[in-house]
């Protein structure tokens, strides 16, 4: 890819497309995109996403894969870039909550879950797809972490540990790439009206410790994330690099 055209309209690769958030980043970046290709572990989400982006006029494909599965997921960005041609944008949104329980009685398998999707597979997708970006000099990428990345929430010592390495992942990329015209941010979304999110409340409403006392005062819409993670992979954000963008209507500004 060298033709400022394929740069202005990319492809687009989104991971948890077939859940709330990741399908409404796919249907937002389907209006930038030449192309858009939706993974997620399942595989009719992810279809109904696809369906949902080809019905605005933009192509789309499902991709069933284990983001945390470094296989599967070099073997879909290679067929992807077959299929399509080179990704330019990046949506590294795949990503699980565990349970809600104190820290103490927190379930070992359930933590080591959560860090395998959240962490091992936010790291995993980087990998494959800034190795295909490096070369060619350009491309955005941007990682769904979470306000639990730069704050605690009790109960959640899964899902606030896995989201603070998110970050630090973020971080770290986007300084390898400094020098180049590739960019890694991270969008830190607050409560959304979410699956995620019903969840989580009903755990909440059954453990002593839960989501409930963060501070919440009210939830964001899908749509709220998906336009920063535009935004964040658009010529316009050309010199935001490494940044934490907190999207939560200021419930961690007091």
């Amino acid at each position: 890819m060298n033709g400022a055209g394929e740069q202005d309209r990319p492809v687009a690769l989104v991971t948890g497309g077939g859940g709330d958030i990741g399908r409404a980043i796919a249907l937002r970046l389907g209006r930038m995109s030449k192309a858009v290709a939706i993974v997620d572990i399942d595989e009719q989400a992810a279809a109904l996403t696809a369906s949902l982006v080809q019905a605005n006029g933009c192509e789309a494909r499902a991709v069933r894969a284990d983001v945390a599965n470094p296989e599967q997921i070099a073997h879909l960005v290679d067929a992807i870039e077959d299929a399509f041609g080179p990704i330019g944008i990046f949506a590294n949104n795949a990503g699980i909550e565990g349970v809600v329980a104190p820290l103490h009685e927190y379930p070992e398998d359930v933590f080591d879950r959560v860090m395998q999707v959240n962490v091992k597979g936010v790291f995993i997708g980087l990998k494959y797809v800034l190795a295909r970006m490096i070369p060619r000099g350009w491309g955005a990428i941007v990682n769904t972490a979470s306000t639990s990345a730069i704050r605690g929430r009790a109960g959640l010592s899964g899902y606030v540990a896995s989201k603070h390495a998110v970050l630090g992942l973020t971080r770290t990329a986007a300084l390898e790439v400094a020098e180049t015209r590739i960019r890694v941010n991270a969008v830190l979304p607050g409560p959304v009206e979410s699956r995620m999110i019903r969840e989580l409340d009903d755990q909440a409403g059954r453990a002593s410790h839960g989501f409930r006392r963060a501070g919440a005062t009210r939830y964001g819409q899908p749509q709220n994330i998906a336009d920063v993670v535009a935004f964040l992979a658009s010529r316009e954000a050309e010199h935001v690099n490494g940044a934490a963008w907190v999207v939560d209507a200021g419930i961690t500004a007091g």
